[in-house]
C-alpha cells in the first residue's frame, strides 16, 4: 500500500474514533512529525504514521488501557498505573500493532515514548515526542515560540528544553514525573543551556 493510501485510511478511521479537537491535535502531530522529518532527514513516511498514531489509545478510559497492558503483559511503572496522561502511549503501541497492523519497531517505539521521552532517542522518536509539544493546535505554553524554532535547527536542544521544561510543570502544579523523563532529562540536559 502507498504512503498515501495509509495515512489517508489512518486519517479516515482516527477521525471516526477520537473526539473532534483529539483528532485536531493528531492531525497536527502528524504534519508537524512529517516536517521536521523533511528538515532532519528522517523517513517522512513513518513519521506521519507515528504522528497519527501517537494517540490511538487517548480515546479509551484508564481503566480499558490498563486492561489492555495487563492482558498482554505490557510492564507498567506505579506512575503509568495511576497516570492517565503516560499510560496511552503503552496501550497505543498494542492497538497500533493489533487494529492497525503496524509492525514497524521504530513507529511503535516513537508512539511508545512520545509522552516520556527516553535516554539516547531515536530521530522518529525525538520528533514525534517534540510535534506532540509543538504543534499549531497545542496551547502555547512557556518559551513556545523559541521551542518551535529549536525544532527545526537544533533538534537535541529543543528536546532537552522541552524536557525540562515538562519536569518543573510538573512539579509547579504537583504531579509526579516519571523516571524515564527524569532519566532523558539527565541524558540530553549538555543540550540546553
Amino acid at each position: 500500500m502507498k504512503t498515501l493510501d495509509i495515512t489517508q485510511k489512518l486519517r479516515k478511521e482516527l477521525e471516526k474514533e477520537l473526539k473532534p479537537d483529539r483528532f485536531d491535535h493528531t492531525l497536527g502531530v502528524a504534519y508537524t512529525s512529517a516536517s521536521l522529518a523533511m528538515v532532519h532527514g528522517a523517513n517522512v513516511e513513518k513519521a506521519l504514521i507515528a504522528g497519527f498514531l501517537h494517540d490511538c489509545a487517548k480515546c479509551l478510559s484508564h481503566e480499558e488501557q490498563l486492561k489492555i497492558c495487563e492482558k498482554n503483559n505490557i510492564e507498567l511503572t506505579d506512575v503509568e498505573r495511576r497516570n492517565h496522561s503516560l499510560l496511552h502511549a503503552k496501550a497505543g503501541i498494542y492497538i497500533a500493532s493489533t487494529k492497525y497492523e503496524i509492525r514497524d519497531r521504530e513507529i511503535l517505539d516513537a508512539i511508545r515514548y512520545h509522552t516520556t521521552g527516553r535516554e539516547n532517542m531515536s530521530l522518529l522518536e525525538k520528533i514525534v515526542y517534540i510535534a506532540d509539544f509543538i504543534e499549531p493546535n497545542r496551547k502555547p505554553l512557556d518559551d513556545m515560540n523559541i521551542i518551535r524554532q529549536e525544532a527545526f535547527s537544533d533538534i537535541d536542544k529543543c528536546l532537552a528544553h522541552i524536557l525540562y521544561n515538562s519536569i518543573v510543570y510538573l512539579r509547579t502544579i504537583g504531579k509526579e514525573c516519571d523516571d524515564t523523563t527524569m532519566k532523558a532529562y539527565e541524558f540530553y540536559k549538555k543540550y540546553y543551556k
